[in-house]
């Protein structure tokens, strides 16, 4: 019996699961709740085991659905990888490359890629998004952009697959006549409170709900990387940068390097590359992305 089973009864124990009841599984699977219900009695049936409670208003994974969901996900993006896998090696190399970068990334390592493909892929148009936050992971996610370099945004979907890419040194800078700069050493988070932190927001609602860095209750949040560095030099308020976006103004003095206490001397943003599980980078893609490797 165990031979019978199907990708398909896994994909939707997989939806049910997640989804939290089997009417929103059929919605997100497109079938009737029907289906989906009896499909999920056949692959039990198949496994000889319940993955499902029935008992209460909406079903709930036994423990043996539990342990199960953790091997059928490792099924279903095993399956996603060897077909996309077989279709990278179909299609050969990309009609187009279109990658979306987060804003944070250094522009030096992303013309030295862009000159790489334009050596080794004349003929292969390229096409860059430059965004923050949900903005890079948008576009990747459907399908407009085979390739995102994210970092900004932490929590990366389930839909895509993330390889380590380089750690980006961040800092905490204000402008020299701000309040904040005045403080010698670690200054305490209660100062930090008291003073408008500028923060990148989110122009998409991936990140709806979440904050990342954000110590202030008293936050600007500004769309524009630009915007924010111009409001740090003006003294408008105090908040995070890549260093290499700084260093002109920390050499020149028009911005200075400030601490929070608790938090450790140096601190890195992890970059990833994003691309979905069912379409791989093609060899355009990983040769661009291999210079973006190196800072």
């Amino acid at each position: 019996m165990l031979d019978a089973v199907t990708l398909d009864q896994l994909r939707t124990f997989i939806a049910a699961a997640e989804e939290g009841s089997f009417s929103a599984a059929g919605r997100k699977l497109r079938r009737a709740q029907s289906v989906v219900s009896q499909t999920l009695l056949n692959l039990e049936a198949q496994l000889g085991v319940t993955l499902f409670d029935r008992s209460e208003r909406y079903p709930k994974l036994t423990e043996a659905g539990v342990a199960l969901l953790v091997e059928a996900h490792s099924v279903a993006n095993q399956m996603d990888g060897f077909k996309a896998r077989a279709r990278s090696m179909k299609e050969g190399l990309e009609p187009e490359l279109s990658v979306a970068i987060d804003v944070m990334y250094p522009m030096e390592g992303l013309t030295r890629a862009a000159g790489h493909c334009r050596e080794f892929f004349p003929n292969t148009p390229l096409r860059i998004y430059v965004e923050a936050l949900g903005g890079v992971i948008k576009p990747v996610l459907d399908g407009a952009c085979r390739i995102g370099i994210v970092g900004s945004l932490p929590a990366i979907p389930d839909e895509l697959a993330s390889e380590p890419l380089i750690d980006l040194p961040m800092v905490t800078v204000v402008a020299p006549s701000h309040p904040l700069a005045a403080h010698k050493g670690a200054i305490s988070s209660k100062y930090f409170e008291k003073q408008v932190q500028l923060v990148l927001t989110d122009r998409t609602s991936l990140s709806e709900g979440r904050t990342f860095g954000v110590v202030s209750p008293l936050t600007w949040r500004l769309a524009d990387l630009g915007a924010k560095h111009a409001f740090l030099c003006a003294g408008l308020g105090w908040g995070h940068m890549p260093e290499h976006m700084v260093e002109k103004e920390l050499d020149t003095g028009a911005l200075v390097k400030i601490k929070i206490q608790g938090l450790p001397r140096e601190v890195f943003l992890p970059m990833h590359v994003v691309y979905r599980k069912d379409a791989l980078p093609g060899p355009a893609g990983r040769a661009f992305v291999s210079q973006l490797r190196f800072r």
